[in-house]
């Protein structure tokens, strides 16, 4: 079982492509949502990061795990896999 992965991304964010990138590497097929597409996408990742508003933010079976940096670090730490393959880890 693989887990849903959700990006909200804005046009020219270098941090929005390195997550993309990271989770490309890893074979994980996700979801963008592109704020320049459409505008309510800002509105419900404010709603759903409980305000975060730097890009990327990002959601792995609906756990805000936050943005790029996180992304990475969960990544050395060894949790992002299981993360990934749908298993319970505490962030």
């Amino acid at each position: 079982m693989s887990a849903n992965v959700e990006i909200f991304t804005r046009p020219g964010c270098g941090y929005c492509s390195a997550a993309k990138s990271l989770l490309s590497r890893k074979n994980v097929v996700f979801t963008e949502y592109d704020v320049a597409v459409d505008p309510d996408f800002r509105e419900w990742m404010l709603s759903r990061s409980n305000g975060g508003t730097t890009f990327p933010q990002i959601f792995i079976d609906k756990v805000h795990v936050g943005g790029c940096d996180e992304l990475y670090a969960l990544d050395r730490e060894g949790k992002l896999d299981g993360m990934l393959a749908g298993q319970k880890v505490s962030t």
